[in-house]
């Protein structure tokens, strides 16, 4: 008598869990779209636009029947070659020039202040609250009011030179123009690096320095090797949003000193001044060289001094992948 058996069936295949990250990038994706609509239309589009003008010169010329044709016409990138050639050159170079000076300076003085500035008001002490409350005055006065009590105290008969004893013509073009945007510059704008640094200072942890003094360190090497290392991340950041806000600086000179003095004329300055002649393609190609000074500026900034402002570093850290185990199939040998 025939047995008969039943067919083996092959054991079925079990699919790996569903990860709780699967399907998350679509998800963003859906998320972000509108947000990159919108910066699209506010941001891109005006950029686009700009680098289009730039290609074009606004000029009113005679035709060969004799009639004034007046419009744009398309000159390529012969804006932009004649920003490095001719009269147009100095100005350029001379605007570049300041607008660079202005940037290193002003954000070299307004960090070494900045910093003291928050280490003072780290300290406990009584009216700290106020301090850090009154301290962000000059920071939310707008630029062109702070440029005109300044303009004030800088007058002939105002309040520095009554200090100094001295008559120093602060608003002529020259070097006490550039002094006094800078002065006032570093007035309005050090309490911001002030209060990032602080905000920094803040989740330093007290047994860091109670340890550093046990173990015999001086207070200068105690901010050198522990405050100034561990504050370094709000501090790049302060930064680069000052050498950010210096590149395109245009109101407080403009108003503090006045327009036609090449001592403080900046590339925005003479972006503005072009258009106010009218001259809409050359200040175009000025507003695009500008745009490309400071992203290169920006991303030089970032990637040498390592400001983490996106924390970057942070989603580029190595993760250690743990090792699980998988189920054998049947049959196999270890």
């Amino acid at each position: 008598m025939a047995v008969t058996t039943a067919p083996t069936r092959a054991p079925a295949i079990r699919k790996p869990p569903r990860s709780p990250n699967e399907g998350a990038g679509r998800l963003a994706a859906m998320l972000l779209t509108p947000t990159m609509l919108v910066l699209g239309l506010v941001i891109g589009y005006p950029i686009l636009a700009a680098f289009r003008q730039s290609l074009y010169f606004q000029s009113q010329r005679v035709d060969e029947s004799g009639f004034v044709v007046q419009g744009d016409q398309f000159v390529g990138l012969d804006n932009y070659t004649a920003v490095f050639a001719g009269d147009a050159a100095k100005a350029f170079w001379n605007a570049f020039y300041n607008t660079t000076f202005f940037t290193v300076v002003c954000v070299a003085i307004e960090v070494v202040i900045g910093v003291a500035m928050a280490l003072i008001m780290n300290k406990a002490f009584k009216g700290k609250g106020l301090i850090r409350a009154s301290i962000l005055v000059p920071w939310a006065i707008p630029t062109a009011v702070s440029a005109l009590l300044w303009r004030w105290i800088f007058d002939a008969n105002g309040i520095a030179n009554n200090l100094l004893n001295t008559q120093v013509l602060w608003s002529t073009d020259g070097w006490q123009a550039k002094a006094a945007v800078i002065i006032a510059d570093t007035w309005k704008t050090a309490p911001f690096i002030g209060l990032l640094v602080l905000a920094g200072l803040q989740v330093i942890p007290a047994e860091v320095y109670e340890a550093a003094k046990i173990d015999g360190a001086s207070a200068l090497k105690a901010f050198w090797h522990i405050t100034l290392p561990l504050v370094r991340p709000a501090l790049m950041v302060a930064v680069l949003f000052r050498i950010l806000d210096n590149l395109r600086m245009f109101d407080l000179p403009y108003v503090l000193i006045g327009r036609g003095k090449p001592s403080v004329e900046t590339l925005s300055i003479l972006a503005f001044l072009q258009t106010d002649n009218a001259r809409f393609g050359p200040a175009a190609a000025y507003a695009v060289l500008l745009f490309f000074y400071i992203v290169i500026v920006a991303y030089t900034f970032v990637k040498l001094l390592g400001a983490d402002v996106i924390g970057e570093a942070r989603q580029k850290q190595p993760t250690k992948k743990k090792r699980g185990f998988r189920p054998l199939a049947r049959g196999a040998t270890p």
